[in-house]
């Protein structure tokens, strides 16, 4: 059995009712709208993060979920897509997942209205069941993504990014989105507990590796559905060029500054930064501060009785490590 398929096992009649409770919630009058949402629908991904929803509620609440569950999970799925469609236009991508991005097909006016609707949908799902505190969770999880997405745009023009300033923008732009995941499950069957929080800070800690994994992809040579040194051409700081740039003397310095802000279009050059940051051991840094966040989330099911849940939750946290794409 495949491990998306594993880890969801134990929630496999939940998820299936998502989805047809989020089908649902997409639905417009606007048949132009509709047409683009059964595209979006058609072309999901794992649904990793509606998985975390159910997964931490049924471990919290004996196997049980409840409508509020439901709702969180639309919420997050709802706010997340809409994320990647406007991300998709902020990037200027024309692929998502293999297939034609919405702002490829339908050109970015359209996109940024269809991602607009996306955002307020979740935020009405939430305000139509008055589950307000869910709401307050999804709110501060836009104003992160918003700000952590502005924090890099602007570190990328003056190249300047610290290792705390990059935790900083993956814990706003990712982590705080998988935390609201976790905490928003909690506070389904949980509200106003302790757990809410201890599972807004595992599904953070899963962001951190989550984000850092991918950073790695753009050193690789696997398929991966992005092209190597993408974050390089972008002018992106991630954690093993910084790393490199932390162990470097100020000649190399200069010339990887240079590379990045002069010459990322230029293949050989970029190819050159990749084969020097691996060289300085920028990839083996990154793994090792990637497995700390993922032992850390691990630690905090400690406290927990064994479960269904919590087996596929501790899968998880794993597969988002070790995921080859």
């Amino acid at each position: 059995m495949k491990v998306a398929a594993q880890i969801r096992e134990p929630i496999e009649e939940e998820m299936e009712l998502f989805e047809n409770k989020f089908r649902e919630s997409m639905s417009s009058k606007v048949a132009l709208f509709n047409r683009i949402t059964y595209y979006i629908v058609n072309r999901k991904g794992k649904q990793m993060r509606p998985m975390f929803v159910f997964l931490t509620a049924k471990l919290l609440n004996n196997g049980k979920v409840n409508e509020r569950t439901y709702t969180g999970a639309s919420i997050i799925e709802l706010i997340h897509t809409a994320s990647l469609v406007h991300d998709d236009v902020v990037d200027d991508s024309n692929k998502r997942r293999g297939f034609f991005s919405i702002n490829a097909l339908w050109k970015n006016k359209i996109a940024v209205l269809v991602g607009d609707f996306l955002f307020s949908k979740g935020l009405l799902t939430a305000l139509e069941s008055k589950d307000y505190d869910l709401l307050h969770i999804i709110s501060e999880s836009v104003k992160a993504m918003s700000e952590g997405e502005l924090l890099q745009i602007e570190k990328a023009r003056r190249l300047d990014i610290t290792e705390d300033v990059y935790y900083e923008i993956i814990r706003q732009k990712t982590a705080r989105l998988i935390a609201s995941c976790c905490s928003m499950g909690a506070a389904s069957v949980m509200p106003d507990s302790e757990e809410v929080q201890i599972f807004r800070r595992f599904g953070e800690l899963c962001g951190m590796a989550f984000q850092i994994k991918d950073d790695l992809f753009d050193y690789g040579s696997e398929r991966i559905g992005k092209p190597t040194g993408i974050d390089i051409k972008e002018q992106k700081m991630t954690l093993p060029l910084i790393h490199a740039l932390n162990t470097s003397d100020k000649d190399k310095k200069r010339w990887i500054i240079n590379s990045i802000k002069n010459h990322n279009k230029d293949k050989k050059r970029v190819k050159e930064v990749i084969s020097y940051v691996k060289e300085q051991g920028g990839l083996d840094y990154a793994v090792k501060k990637m497995l700390e966040f993922k032992d850390e989330a691990l630690s905090l099911l400690n406290d927990y009785p064994d479960s269904p849940y919590k087996a596929s939750l501790t899968l998880m946290v794993n597969y988002v490590v070790e995921r080859k794409k």
